[in-house]
């Protein structure tokens, strides 16, 4: 996959992350903070000052999740970004996360 193609790819899967985010806060069940930075970076803050770093990685061509409970890697695959070590997708990932770092149960979707 050519660098732009994955560019592309990887910025629109984190466009509908931060909407399923903007969703979640809403919700209020949960409390946390997010911000996109530049280069790709959502970066999740929960109330306790713990954080989940959520990043696309150009040169691997994969979207990497960084949280309490690990590091994630994930692919493109027919337009999924599947986990290179579980096969699980990425909002199923990041919902466990979520779960496992705030002690709710959470569900992302998107």
């Amino acid at each position: 996959m050519e660098e732009r193609e994955f560019l592309a790819l990887a910025d629109a899967e984190l466009r509908r992350l931060e909407s399923a985010l903007a969703q979640l806060q809403d919700d209020g069940a949960i409390d946390f903070d997010y911000e996109l930075k530049p280069g790709g970076i959502i970066e999740i803050e929960f109330a306790d000052g713990s954080k989940i770093v959520v990043n696309r990685h150009a040169a691997a061509r994969e979207i990497w999740v960084a949280a309490r409970s690990g590091g994630f890697h994930f692919h493109c695959e027919d337009g999924r970004w599947i986990g290179t070590r579980d096969g699980m997708g990425l909002a199923e990932t990041l919902s466990r996360c979520f779960t496992d770092q705030t002690g709710m149960e959470t569900r992302l979707a998107w």
